[in-house]
């Protein structure tokens, strides 16, 4: 799938946004648990948009490099941060003939845009060395928080039917721990965050490729 396919999603600037204020601290705290005791460390990020949570990871001392299908959110990542290494690109490219593989992926609220979410995990595991570690998050579902927003009239906003470019798939602890296994991860776990675990605003995978 060609990049001008899929490039639509509109970056305004290049500051972190609003779910980075419950995405980032859980983030931060695994990768503290992955970052050697030296300082250091390789990560790629997998849908890197404005750059924001790169410049993040490196502030922290993470050697970091990402990838984006936006024109636009590239652009702003290149101009804001000139020294990180951030290119536009997709998980439907070969992303691992080009730029290697490495310890540590994360790919924040992503895999709910992506067309083929097949080919995203296996793109997401040919990234990772052996022994390495993914992080991902999107939007949490499950009965109570449906509920919740079938009772408060808000699913149609939820659902983001008139966004352009928005979200396709929508994804639950079961269907998001089935596509990741699929891929071949293994110990996979879920941290919710934002909100209590039931009404979560995200939740958070981290899988380890054997």
């Amino acid at each position: 799938m060609k990049n001008n396919e899929i490039d639509g999603y509109r970056w305004n600037n290049a500051e972190l946004t609003c779910a980075h204020d419950y995405l980032l601290p859980a983030l931060l705290v695994e990768m503290a648990r992955l970052q050697p005791s030296a300082g250091g460390g390789r990560v790629f990020e997998l849908g890197c948009g404005n750059g924001s949570v790169a410049s993040v990871l490196a502030q922290q001392g993470w050697d970091v490099t990402g990838v984006d299908p936006s024109t636009e959110g590239i652009a702003q990542a290149n101009a804001q941060w000139p020294q990180l290494k951030l290119f536009e690109g997709s998980a439907y490219d070969d992303l691992a003939a080009r730029y290697g593989r490495f310890p540590v992926v994360t790919s924040l609220e992503v895999v709910e845009h992506v067309y083929a979410p097949r080919h995203y995990a296996a793109t997401l595991f040919s990234l990772l060395e052996p022994g390495g570690t993914a992080i991902v998050s999107t939007p949490y579902h499950g009965y109570w928080k449906n509920l919740a927003l079938a009772l408060t009239g808000k699913m149609d906003a939820h659902f983001t039917a008139l966004w352009d470019h928005g979200h396709i798939k929508f994804w639950s602890v079961k269907t998001l721990g089935e596509l990741l296994r699929e891929a071949g991860f293994t110990n996979i776990r879920f941290e919710r965050v934002g909100r209590i675990p039931a009404l979560a605003k995200s939740m958070i995978a981290i899988a380890r490729k054997p």
